[in-house]
């Protein structure tokens, strides 16, 4: 992370590059000007602009080493840009996943994201994009994302003042590396934590859970370094002495030219030359053991990239993505990531949420998730979290006046139980809409508003319940706003049209 005004940045849009996308009908401008870097994205018609949006980039998140992402902020709230800069074809293409949709320059940097890729973020809990002023204290990942708070360490520098992740057991120096090199199915933060809650030399596992499908593809390269690594031989067969750090010096900077002869050392403090059953000539002229056992792949969720596959294999063609007698077998969700002597299932609130993440794309967890959530209303019916998500099963079920009305006070208990989410206020103007109750569904839709002032949903509902109770100018001033905040929408675009042409 680094601010844009890096001379090194201008200078990859000196000239201003126009992308255009035939799928979503735009075109992306990236340029910079009296010092700033900017982008913008509109639509034409003809030699008619239809809508055009132009921000300032205030931070570029990446090494180089694969690319630039960067970050526009407004209000306090920080947004991907939609344009990202790609090292291997030195071009600028659409961000990660905007070649799906046009998010325009409204999609939230989320704190579980940013936390790897700077140094001290201050997101603010259970807000979408929203940051402290400032939003980061350090910029650069720093001493302090694999150290821990050195405060102690300046003023007195002692043994056991810092932690030296070197000194730590294997398996606990490891949950440093995880925290941002594992990313598994579902990522959920346990009960009263935050993502900066995590402090070299615990276990990840107190503060954030990791969980995998067990019968998914464990060939995935992108943030599986550390599961893939785990099911390698040269892992199961170091008798738990192999570890992130027997390859990686997190202080060194390997240079492209040196990294073949560097990591073939590293292979070769476990290994022998006569190890390899290949001839020395044929591995001539680069000798390369990586190249060979962890091969590039490209990465399917990012453009232009390519990651090294962390499955050690002896060939290549061993890197069976999953076992096929497990594709038979129902899904399971395994934590990766429990800490020391604790038992191998999850907290029943922590599983809950994690099932909750996954039954949309995997509905096999779906019936698990109904079923351990009756379990927490016995169990913890106090609970704000499984009260709203009460609310949610009974809103979204069978519909009926009775199950609108038992979903409204679950997520009014919600809310009393200090819940205080966009979701949970967005959950009640739903169930008060049911009952026919527009006014004060409309109080709790602008109630959600102020928690998430960017969110796109919450803004063409507010529009669109104003126009049922036939509120037309405040219908019109809500579409107007609506329009403002994202201009990308045809639909809103064209409809309010419509309406400002009919007053």
């Amino acid at each position: 992370m680094a601010p844009v005004q890096h001379p090194a940045m201008l200078e990859l849009a000196r000239e201003r590059r126009r992308i255009r996308n035939d799928k979503l009908d735009r075109t992306f401008e990236v340029f910079a000007k009296d010092g700033k870097l900017y982008q913008s994205e509109y639509k034409a018609e003809g030699e008619k602009i239809l809508f055009q949006t132009t921000y300032p980039l205030d931070f570029v998140v990446g090494s180089g080493e694969h690319g630039f992402t960067f970050i526009t902020r407004r209000d306090g709230h920080l947004f991907q840009a939609p344009l990202s800069w790609y090292s291997r074809k030195r071009t600028w293409e659409l961000s990660p996943g905007y070649e799906h949709a046009d998010y325009g320059f409204n999609r939230p940097i989320q704190a579980g994201c940013i936390a790897c890729h700077s140094g001290r973020p201050q997101a603010v809990s259970d807000r979408n994009g929203l940051f402290r002023d400032p939003p980061f204290l350090e910029l650069p990942i720093g001493c302090e994302n694999c150290h821990g708070p050195g405060e102690a360490h300046v003023k007195q520098r002692s043994p056991g003042s810092i932690v030296n992740p070197a000194r730590l057991p294997a398996r606990l120096a490891e949950n440093i590396c995880m925290n941002c090199h594992q990313g598994g199915d579902a990522r959920v933060l346990q009960p009263g934590k935050n993502f900066v809650d995590f402090r070299p030399g615990t276990w990840l596992g107190d503060t954030l859970a990791i969980f995998k499908i067990r019968t998914a593809d464990t060939g995935r390269d992108l943030l599986e370094h550390h599961a893939a690594m785990a099911a390698s031989r040269c892992f199961t067969a170091s008798a738990g002495k192999m570890s992130c750090m027997t390859c990686h010096d997190p202080h060194a900077s390997i240079q492209p030219e040196k990294a073949v002869p560097y990591y073939r050392q590293r292979c070769l403090t476990c290994h022998t030359v006569q190890t390899c059953r290949l001839a020395l000539k044929a591995r001539e002229p680069l000798n390369d053991c990586a190249g060979c056992h962890m091969p590039k792949r490209d990465a399917a969720v990012i453009s232009h990239t390519a990651l090294t596959n962390h499955r050690i294999v002896r060939r290549v063609a061993a890197d069976a993505a999953t076992n096929p007698s497990q594709k038979e077998l129902e899904p399971e969700l395994d934590w990766v990531n429990p800490p020391l002597g604790h038992p191998p299932s999850a907290p029943p609130l922590t599983l809950l949420k994690a099932y909750g993440e996954l039954m949309d794309k995997q509905p096999e967890f779906r019936s698990r998730y109904f079923s351990l959530l009756d379990q927490l209303a016995l169990t913890m019916p106090d609970n704000a979290f499984v009260q709203g998500a009460l609310g949610r099963k009974l809103l979204y079920g069978a519909p009926s006046d009775a199950a609108n009305a038992e979903a409204l006070e679950h997520l009014e208990k919600a809310a009393r139980l200090g819940a205080g989410t966009a979701v949970v206020e967005q959950d009640i103007a739903e169930a008060l809409a049911r009952l026919n109750r527009l006014d004060e569904s409309v109080e709790h839709l602008r109630a959600a508003l102020q928690i998430e002032p960017y969110d796109p949903v919450l803004h063409k509902t507010l529009a669109m319940r104003l126009i049922k109770q036939q509120k037309y100018p405040q219908a019109l001033e809500a579409m107007r706003l609506y329009v403002k905040l994202f201009p990308e929408d045809d639909f809103m675009r064209g409809l309010l049209e419509k309406a400002s042409a009919a007053r």
